[in-house]
């Protein structure tokens, strides 16, 4: 990474307790986010070459300390070239500071976490023995049996396996139907986790265009064509980032032309509960006859970070390929833990908290709308029925990674566009969070962004 080699130059060039470049400097120099700024300072302070020292900043470490043991740079040499995607995944989930506005977040905001609810049910699970012991691979049962309820169709508990969070749940997919060195197709912009997990797995990503109707099949059935694909990921319902949702006309077709291409389709359900306008449309899953949708549900998101537990449907051998992938990653979520997730979702609480969510995202919405409306009335927001995020196309001449690195500069922390295309983007882009602040930081945010266009 080039800031990490920066630092590094810098601090082998110079005197013990010469003063390191500063965040923003870097950022500039870099045009990158302060994220990955602070990770590149973090790594090198870990090799011995910089100290950091809080409220004053970083400074070349003495080389006394780095010759009696501390130099960890061969590390660097022995790891070799990075796992593709590792960078911006953990951008992605960096915690910012606290005075920080996050305009860009893949959590609620903790006000709308239903903290108390579960922390009671974990007290509750706790507090029984048998949640202690050894718990099945595949996760319980009554855990599995609704997340198939859930999921709807043909799925059934036997078809389920409880995962540590969607991001280990589409790596054991990825891991476990794809072959390294096979192609995966994604829409095209997609959630970066996926395209970093496929990446990770040794698949080749391959995007197709979606728009706020979802996936444009005639373009799904060309890149089956031409790659002979055998999986497809896709978000039916408020896609990440783009908010769209696969229209009705265009579910059957999609379901079609997977099937007729022997293929699978990984439906990632992760904004089941984040429907603000009209009624959610059923999972692919639920119109599944044959066994090609792969279905993937997550707590995390709908409820809290700490509650990682997601589950996979798949059916046949598909099923039983995962339940072994699974196995061979972790062998089974806490047993608390599941405990307690199925305490929450099968408890009055669940409802009530999803109502009272879906009232206050819907608030938080229309408030960055009217915002963006009013202080950069030239940003294009694309139609959002649901999720937690907003996606904005940029003017003419602006450009989304010089964008992020001057509003971090004003503490505002938005997530450019670029990473969330598999391949070249087709325009400038902003990913706008509302699900993580309160309206008065979201008004605050934009306003400062409006500053930095002018």
């Amino acid at each position: 990474m080039r800031v990490i080699e920066d630092l590094r130059a810098t601090a082998r060039s110079g005197r013990a307790g010469d003063r390191m470049p500063s965040v923003r400097e870097l950022m500039a120099r870099h045009r990158a986010s302060p994220a990955t700024v602070q990770q590149a300072i973090q790594r090198v302070a870990a090799e011995g070459l910089v100290e950091v020292r809080p409220g004053r900043g970083s400074f070349v470490a003495a080389r006394a300390g780095r010759a009696s043991g501390q130099d960890l740079s061969w590390q660097s040499v022995a790891l070799g070239e990075g796992r593709p995607g590792e960078e911006l995944v953990a951008n992605l989930l960096a915690v910012p500071k606290p005075e920080v506005i996050q305009l860009s977040s893949g959590y609620l905001d903790p006000d709308l976490q239903p903290t108390e609810a579960l922390g009671a049910a974990l007290t509750r699970a706790a507090r029984r023995p048998a949640s202690w012991g050894r718990v099945p691979v595949e996760g319980s049962e009554e855990l599995r049996a609704w997340f198939a309820r859930e999921a709807g169709g043909e799925l059934r508990a036997g078809d389920m396996t409880v995962c540590a969070g969607a991001q280990e749940a589409l790596a054991t997919v990825f891991r476990g139907l794809g072959e390294r060195g096979g192609t995966v197709l994604v829409e095209s912009p997609t959630y970066l986790g996926a395209i970093a997990a496929a990446r990770d797995a040794g698949l080749k990503v391959v995007p197709v265009p979606a728009d706020e109707d979802g996936v444009r099949p005639e373009l799904l059935q060309a890149a089956f064509t031409h790659t002979g694909a055998k999986l497809f990921y896709c978000q039916p319902l408020h896609a990440n980032p783009h908010g769209g949702v696969l229209s009705d006309d265009r579910r059957p077709e999609v379901l079609r032309i997977v099937a007729a291409a022997g293929a699978f389709l990984v439906e990632d359900d992760w904004a089941r509960g984040f429907t603000l306008d009209g009624t959610a449309p059923p999972t692919m899953a639920s119109q599944d006859t044959d066994g090609h949708v792969v279905y993937v549900r997550s707590l995390t998101k709908v409820a809290a970070p700490g509650l990682r537990v997601a589950a996979i449907g798949a059916r046949g051998p598909a099923g039983r390929r995962l339940r072994t992938t699974r196995s061979r990653q972790d062998l089974y979520v806490a047993g608390p833990l599941q405990e307690a997730a199925i305490d929450f979702v099968t408890s009055p609480v669940w409802r009530r908290h999803l109502r009272t969510l879906q009232q206050a995202l819907r608030s938080r919405r229309d408030a960055l709308r009217t915002a963006l409306a009013t202080h950069l009335p030239e940003f294009t927001v694309a139609p959002s029925s649901g999720g937690l995020h907003l996606w904005v196309t940029l003017p003419d001449g602006l450009d989304d990674v010089e964008l992020t690195t001057a509003a971090a500069a004003r503490d505002v922390v938005v997530f450019p566009g670029r990473p969330w295309f598999a391949a070249e983007p087709s325009g400038n882009f902003l990913r706008l969070t509302y699900g993580g602040a309160p309206e008065h930081a979201l008004v605050e945010g934009v306003r400062r962004l409006s500053d930095i266009t002018r």
